[in-house]
């Protein structure tokens, strides 16, 4: 079973995308966080594989997250892919500093659990 944490403020992408992985029956555990705050809370209480993050959330933007989350050592390598809406270079390219995957949506499921086992295999899940 493979923990993903799904951090967006969309309930609408929460359902599709949480769905899609499920219909996948590739045995993904969808942990829902609907922005920023939640995300932080959840990751107290437990601990995900992988996390899929918005960048744009009004209580706490993705980048805000993800400062957060690199200055605790037991998040700090909990590999990050963004999943946003931002399709502009300056955002892609930022988001190489500090996440393992930058992906536009609306994504495709297939391709979005691609993305997430080549994750996951680079960072021996």
């Amino acid at each position: 079973m493979v923990k993903v944490m799904l951090v967006d403020d969309n309930p609408d992408i929460i359902f599709s995308v949480k769905k899609g992985l499920e219909s996948l029956k590739e045995g993904y555990e969808v942990i829902e966080a609907n922005g920023g705050k939640a995300c932080i809370a959840l990751l107290s209480e437990q601990k995900p594989d992988l996390i899929l993050l918005d960048i744009m959330m009004p209580d706490m933007d993705g980048w805000d997250v993800v400062a957060k989350m690199r200055e605790k050592s037991e998040w700090a390598s909990i590999p990050i892919i963004f999943l946003t809406a931002k399709d502009d270079a300056l955002s892609k390219g930022m988001a190489s500093l500090g996440v393992e995957d930058y992906i536009v949506k609306p994504v495709d499921i297939h391709e979005l659990n691609a993305r997430i086992k080549k994750t996951l295999r680079v960072h021996g899940g």
